[in-house]
């Protein structure tokens, strides 16, 4: 069985700097300006593609009411603005199994 752990960000930057002969401090710079790169997209158009991985998408949640799951009184939801990561279709057919 493989190991549950989860890469960490230190893990994910010492594989790219192995697997393309890199310093760690590069690799770390383009995960960086990639990061820099989504957040300008997000702002300027609603939506950043990574081919092949994921889309992230800005949506606008309305207000709403919902309950508190302790005392069970409605409460007001206020309305807020979420981004939201949508899986490509092929990254999900790789790793998920079948029906």
């Amino acid at each position: 069985m493989a190991d549950a752990r989860r890469m960490g960000k230190m893990e994910l930057f010492a594989h790219f700097a192995e697997k393309f002969d890199l310093k760690r401090t590069t690799v770390r710079d383009f995960f960086e300006e990639l990061n820099t790169l989504a957040e300008k997209e997000l702002k300027r158009s609603g939506e950043f593609v990574l081919p092949g991985m994921c889309k992230l998408v800005v949506q606008k949640r309305k207000a709403r009411e919902g309950r508190n799951p302790a005392t069970g009184e409605t409460i007001q939801i206020p309305a807020k603005t979420v981004v939201k990561a949508r899986i490509a279709k092929q990254l999900k057919d790789a790793v998920l199994p079948r029906k």
